[in-house]
């Protein structure tokens, strides 16, 4: 149900109404968390095209779209991919929020985390 009305409302609002791309952030959360990866990363990728174009590249909402993404590429263990996307939205949230908020905070805290992993698969010598 959820996926066709968001696909009704994309046809009506042509990707450029922010409840259609918060419905695609929503719909790509489930499907993340049922474990639907390549699903819920045709709709990641969806909504951060469209928040690109629709509010900038260096909008907080737009911001949220490149975290979304990193973290999902960060759960597939795609670590090349999170990487840069966690690097842009660190860079871009400390610009827009500061380095102490909340937000700016938690994607540093994830993207510290996927480095742990990393160092933690890598053979030690």
């Amino acid at each position: 149900m959820n996926r066709r009305t968001s696909t009704g409302r994309e046809k009506m609002l042509e990707m450029k109404h922010p409840d259609t791309l918060a419905r695609l952030n929503n719909l790509a959360s489930v499907l993340r968390a049922q474990g639907k990866y390549e699903e819920a990363e045709n709709l990641r990728r969806r909504d951060l095209e469209g928040r690109e174009k629709v509010l900038g590249m260096e909008h907080p909402s737009t911001l949220g779209s490149v975290y979304n993404l990193a973290y999902l590429f960060h759960s597939k263990g795609q670590y090349d991919a999170a990487s840069g996307l966690y690097q842009r939205a660190i860079a871009g949230y400390q610009k827009a929020l500061g380095s102490n908020h909340p937000t700016s905070l938690a994607c540093s805290e994830d993207y510290s985390s996927m480095l742990d992993e990393l160092n933690e698969k890598e053979p030690s010598d």
